[in-house]
Order: structure tokens, then C-alpha cells, then sequence
């Protein structure tokens, strides 16, 4: 059982999901690290990183993010760790209406999961001339299923805090608002990791 103590840290999970190339590893780097490199490897299953925060209550969180395979043969792999998240960004790229079908697809699937589980909408490479999915349509996309939706992009750092900051809010109070504990939930003895101010 989860103890709804501001003196223990409490760690979330959050997942990256999408298509292969729209820019997750980037994305999270850029969050975790403040770093952008154009060129990665693509991610073999599946990869994480942790970022530590304090929230303006003084609740301090450790937020566990797992970068996911965009590959179709990496698919069930993913759908293995989705039921443990308490949070998932879906990210698409601007310049690949692929992607942003391939998001839709993942959609039809998530909203059979249980309503714990928040969720964003990121639609990323924003920094690029040659987009083929416009502000109104993503801004579209979101409304009619209900998910926050920011324009980012990884390379040049616009708004990924922010989406980031906004989902982690939402799991927080989903938390500290549920009269039951929630089992995804945990409690992190880990204080290893360098702390970040700011957030939510």
C-alpha cells in the first residue's frame, strides 16, 4: 500500500509511444538532459531514464520515463509495460501523416485501458519547414478524444517541459484525489539522482 506522504518520494511511470522515427529518444533526452544529438540509434525494445522533481506542495517525485520501440515487431513488448504506466505521451512528427495515423491507431487501443492512466498528445518536430500535419488538425485530433495536446519540438526544447510538467500534474492529482491506493504506484528509496525544481 501506497503511503500519500509528502515525506516519502513517490514514483510515476510514464511511457513514450509511437512510431519509429518521430523523435521519442530525442524527446526524452531533451527532458532528462537538456540535450539534443539528431543522430541515435533506433530504441531495441525498450529503454528509460529517470528525472527527480519537487512540486510546489514539496512532494518530491521520481518520475520513471520508458522509451518505447517504434517498430511493429517491438509492438507487444510495449503492450507489456503499458499496463504498469500511470502515464503515456503519444507522439507523433509533423512531417509524417504516417505517424499521426499510427497515433490514432494507438488511441482505438488505449481507450480500453483503465482511466487511471493519463495521457498527452505530442506532436513533435515543430521546428521543421516541411509539415504535413497542421496545428488545427492535431489541435482537432485532440479535443474530440479528450487528451491535452502540445506542439513540440525535441531539437530546439519548445514546450516539451511543459507537456511533460501537465501530465505529471494530472497523475498527481489522480493520486492525491483517489480514495483508493493505486498498485502502479510505487514508493522510490532511490535518491541517487540529481533533483529538478519547478515542475506543476
Amino acid at each position: 500500500m501506497t503511503d500519500k506522504s509528502q515525506n516519502a518520494e513517490i514514483l510515476f511511470k510514464i511511457l513514450l509511444l509511437g512510431d519509429w522515427s518521430v523523435g521519442k529518444t530525442c524527446f526524452l533526452m531533451r527532458y532528462t538532459e537538456n540535450t539534443f544529438n539528431d543522430i541515435h540509434l533506433s530504441t531495441i525494445g525498450i529503454d528509460y531514464k529517470f528525472k527527480s522533481l519537487t512540486l510546489d506542495d514539496g512532494q518530491k517525485l521520481k518520475i520513471q520515463i520508458w522509451d518505447t520501440a517504434g517498430q511493429e515487431r517491438y509492438k507487444s513488448i510495449t503492450k507489456s509495460y503499458i499496463k504498469g504506466a500511470n502515464g503515456i505521451i503519444l507522439i507523433y512528427d509533423v512531417t509524417s501523416k504516417k505517424s499521426f495515423e499510427g497515433i490514432q491507431n494507438w488511441v482505438k487501443q488505449l481507450k480500453e485501458l483503465p482511466s487511471r492512466i493519463c495521457i498527452a498528445i505530442a506532436a513533435n518536430k515543430i521546428d521543421k519547414e516541411n509539415r504535413v500535419i497542421s496545428t488545427d488538425e492535431g489541435t482537432k485530433f485532440s479535443k474530440e478524444i479528450g487528451y491535452p495536446f502540445f506542439e513540440t519540438s525535441a531539437k530546439d526544447g519548445t514546450n516539451i517541459d511543459e507537456c511533460f510538467d501537465s501530465l505529471i500534474k494530472q497523475i498527481y492529482n489522480n493520486y492525491i484525489n483517489s480514495p483508493v491506493n493505486d498498485d502502479n504506484i510505487k514508493i522510490s528509496n532511490n535518491n541517487k539522482n540529481n533533483e529538478s525544481k519547478g515542475c506543476c
